[in-house]
C-alpha cells in the first residue's frame, strides 16, 4: 500500500547525500517535494500542513547544522515526525474490571468489521482469553453464518439467537449476550453490529442503541484502509455520533495509496489499534508506529520478523536444534526440512524478506519469487528414506533417480538440493565454531600453517553463487538474496560473530516461471 509512497521519500532522501551543509534552500525544496509526496499518498491537507511544518522547524535547528551527516538527520527527523503523525506510542486495549470486557465494532458495510471481528477472536484466543463473538449485524444477508463460520475457523464461541437477514432485534441480541458471557464465563464481548454502504441517521441511532445497552469499554472503529479520506470523515462522524475509543485498520495489503491509515490518527484524535494485512485471520496484528513508520521509509520491520519467527518455530524445535548444535551433532535434511515448513508457515517469503532493512530496493526481484519453490523442495526430500535424510552420502545415482520420479522432478534438481545442502553444513559447522560451539573451532586449530596461507587466499571462504544457502540457519534452497546485494550491509553486519561473512549470493532460480529452479 505505501510502496509508491516509499519510493518517492527514497528517491528525495537520495538527492541529499553526499551533502556536507543544508541551505535553507535544500530544506525549502526537499520539504516541498516530502508535501507533494504525502499529497499524491492522499494524505488529509492539515496533516500534511502539520508534518511540513514541524520537519522544517527541526530541519532548521541545531540538531541538522552540527550534524556529520546533515541527510542522515533528516531522515531521522521524518521518520520521527512520521511517528508521531501514526499515534506515537503504541496502545492496547482496555479491559474491564471485572468480567466480561465488552468491545464493540461499528464500521461501513464492506469495511471488513465481520471479518476482523473473527480476527480479533483468534487473536484474544492466543493471548490466554476467552472471547465470545455476537452476531448483531441482523441486516447485512448472511452476516450471520459468516461470522458463525469465522468462529468455528478461530475455535471461539459464537452468539447467534436470530438468524438476521433482516429480521431479529439487534440491540436486545447485545443486551442478552451479556448475560450469556457471565453464564459461559467468557471474559471478553465481540459484538459485531450493521454497517449501511453511507453515514445515515437509522445506522447512527442503531449504533448508539447498542452502546448504550451493553456499555462497552471499547468502541473501535473498522476502517477501510482503501477507500481514502471518505474513510476519515467517515471515522469523524461515527466519532461525534457514537464516541469510538480507537481505530482498526482493515486491507492494508491494498494498493491503494494508503492516506487514511497516516491521517487516521491525527484527524480523529483515536488510536489505531490493529491492522489487518490479508483475508486470512492470522494476517493481523497490533499496530505499532514506529514499525509501520520504518517500513514506510524502506528500513525493514525487524521486530515483527522477529516475533513471526518466534510463533512459527516452536520452542521444542529451537530447543532440539540448540541441543544438536551444542553437542557437534550433524545438521541433517530432517532438521531442514523442519525448518522450511516453520518458514512457510511465517507467510508468503516475499512478505518475510520485504521486512528486512535494505529490501525495499529489491521489490521486482521479490515480486517474482515463487513460494511453490518450496513445496518441490519438500517433495523432495520427503521422496526420501529416513536412513537418507540422515545421511545424504548414501544417495548415489540410483536413489537420486528413484528420488525425482517420486517428487516429479528431474535428477539434476535433486543433485542442485543436495549441493546446496552440503554447502548448508558447512556453513552452519562454520558458525558453530566463531560462536565457541564444537566443530569448526577445533577444526581449525589442527591446520598446518600451509593450510593457513592457503586459506588467505580464498580456500576456506565460504561459497558463493547458486550454490550457497542462506545465513544464520537458512540452508541451501532457501530463498537467496538479490544480485550485488551484501547482507552484511543490510544492517551493518551487526549481530553475527566477529569475522563471519555472508556470501554474496541471488536468487534468480526462484523467480516465476523461471526454467532454472527445481520443477
Amino acid at each position: 500500500m505505501f510502496d509508491t509512497l516509499s519510493d518517492r521519500l527514497s528517491g528525495i532522501f537520495t538527492k541529499l547525500r553526499g551533502k556536507g551543509r543544508l541551505t535553507d534552500a535544500d530544506i525549502d525544496a526537499t520539504a516541498r517535494e516530502i508535501r507533494m509526496a504525502l499529497l499524491e499518498a492522499d494524505v488529509a491537507l492539515p496533516v500534511v500542513k502539520g508534518f511540513i511544518a514541524n520537519v522544517k522547524e527541526r530541519a532548521r535547528g541545531a540538531e541538522v547544522s552540527q550534524a556529520l551527516n546533515p541527510a542522515q538527520m533528516i531522515v531521522k527527523i521524518v521518520n520521527e515526525e512520521l511517528i508521531k503523525v501514526l499515534g506515537g506510542e503504541g496502545r492496547r486495549l482496555q479491559f474491564a474490571k471485572q468480567s466480561p470486557t465488552v468491545i464493540m465494532l461499528a464500521g461501513l458495510q464492506g469495511s471488513g468489521k465481520t471479518t476482523l471481528a473473527g480476527k480479533l477472536a483468534r487473536w484474544l484466543k492466543a493471548q490466554g482469553h476467552q472471547p465470545l463473538l455476537v452476531a448483531a449485524d441482523l441486516q447485512r444477508p448472511n452476516a450471520v453464518g459468516q461470522l458463525q463460520v469465522l468462529g468455528g475457523r478461530a475455535g471461539v464461541e459464537v452468539y447467534a439467537p436470530e438468524p438476521g437477514n433482516g429480521t431479529g432485534d439487534p440491540v436486545q441480541v447485545a443486551r442478552a449476550s451479556i448475560e450469556h458471557a457471565r453464564r459461559a464465563a467468557r471474559d471478553i464481548v465481540i459484538v459485531d453490529t450493521a454497517g449501511r454502504l453511507g453515514i445515515d441517521t437509522e445506522m447512527m441511532r442503531q449504533a448508539a442503541d447498542i452502546r448504550d445497552a451493553v456499555n462497552p469499554d471499547e468502541v473501535i472503529f473498522v476502517i477501510d484502509a482503501m477507500v481514502g479520506q471518505d474513510a476519515v470523515r467517515t471515522a469523524e462522524a461515527f466519532r461525534d455520533g457514537v464516541g469510538i475509543t480507537g481505530v482498526v485498520l482493515s486491507k492494508l495489503d491494498g494498493d491503494a495509496r494508503g492516506g487514511a491509515a497516516l491521517s487516521v490518527r491525527e484527524v480523529t484524535g483515536q488510536p489505531i489499534l490493529f491492522a489487518s494485512t490479508g483475508e486470512k485471520l492470522e494476517d493481523f496484528d497490533v499496530f505499532h508506529p514506529d514499525r509501520m513508520a520504518s517500513r514506510i521509509l524502506g528500513m525493514g520491520d525487524v521486530l515483527t520478523l522477529i516475533e513471526q519467527a518466534e510463533q512459527a518455530f516452536d520452542s521444542d524445535q529451537k530447543e532440539k536444534m540448540t541441543a544438536k548444535l551444542m553437542g557437534g551433532e550433524q545438521f541433517t535434511l530432517e532438521d531442514f526440512l523442519d525448518q522450511l515448513i516453520a518458514v512457510r508457515r511465517m507467510g508468503p517469503i516475499a512478505n518475510v524478506l520485504a521486512m528486512m532493512p535494505g529490501m525495499g530496493q529489491m521489490k521486482d526481484q521479490l515480486a517474482e519469487l515463487d513460494d511453490k519453490h518450496f513445496d518441490r523442495v519438500t517433495a523432495i526430500i520427503r521422496s526420501m528414506t529416513p536412513a537418507e535424510r540422515t545421511n545424504p552420502k548414501i544417495i548415489n545415482g540410483s536413489r537420486r533417480a528413484r528420488i525425482a520420479g517420486g517428487s516429479g522432478v528431474t535428477v539434476m534438481d535433486v543433485n542442485q538440493l543436495l549441493n546446496r545442502f552440503t554447502d548448508a553444513q558447512k556453513m552452519m559447522k562454520q558458525m558453530g565454531g566463531m560462536m565457541g560451539l564444537p566443530g569448526g573451532g577445533r577444526r581449525k586449530a589442527t591446520k598446518s600453517p600451509k593450510n593457513k596461507r592457503k586459506g588467505t587466499k580464498g580456500g576456506n571462504r565460504p561459497r558463493t553463487g547458486a550454490g550457497a544457502g542462506m545465513p544464520g540457519g537458512f540452508p541451501g534452497g532457501m530463498p537467496q538474496l538479490p544480485p550485488g546485494l551484501d547482507p552484511n550491509d543490510l544492517a551493518g553486519g551487526q549481530g553475527l560473530p566477529p569475522g563471519f561473512k555472508l556470501p554474496k549470493i541471488d536468487f534468480n532460480k526462484l523467480g516465476k516461471g523461471g526454467d532454472n529452479g527445481p520443477r
